[in-house]
């Protein structure tokens, strides 16, 4: 029970998971008002403006970096965990989504000829605005926090 109350109260901690919350919730609004319906599951979808990888990494990151000092050992594997979360929203993800669009053109085919197929989702990566609005808001939730 100690480790989990060690948990809850330690700041760069606080600071991701705050990061990612409130990146998602700016994007659950967004699709909120677009859609004109609320729905739980807008927490989960991956794409959209702000990065919430991106946001999550960079206030753990930024957070370790106030906490333990921008020359420590700590802040180095925070730093380089975060480039690469960063380069896999953008580059892999979006490769991904490239791929699903090839299938779903594929099942489109399919569906000429009357099979019944689920079509996968497209936007599984992010663009550069969205990548460094996820950035600032990592960066200063771990500036209020910390």
């Amino acid at each position: 029970m100690d480790m989990i109350q060690e948990l809850l109260i330690n700041k760069a901690f606080i600071s991701a998971l705050a990061a990612w919350f409130l990146a998602q919730s700016i994007k659950a609004l967004f699709l909120t008002f677009k859609q004109k319906k609320f729905r739980f599951d807008l927490y989960a979808l991956p794409g959209g403006f702000p990065s919430s990888h991106s946001a999550t990494v960079s206030g753990l990151a930024a957070s370790i970096g106030m906490l333990y000092g921008f020359d420590s050992g700590l802040f180095a594997v925070a730093i380089i965990l975060a480039f690469f979360m960063i380069y896999d929203a953008k580059v892999i993800r979006g490769a991904a989504g490239k791929q699903a669009q090839s299938l779903n053109r594929i099942i489109e085919m399919f569906e000429e000829e009357g099979e019944d197929m689920d079509k996968l989702r497209e936007r599984l990566g992010h663009s550069v605005l969205e990548i460094l609005g996820g950035i600032l808001i990592g960066i200063l939730v771990a500036l209020w926090i910390v």
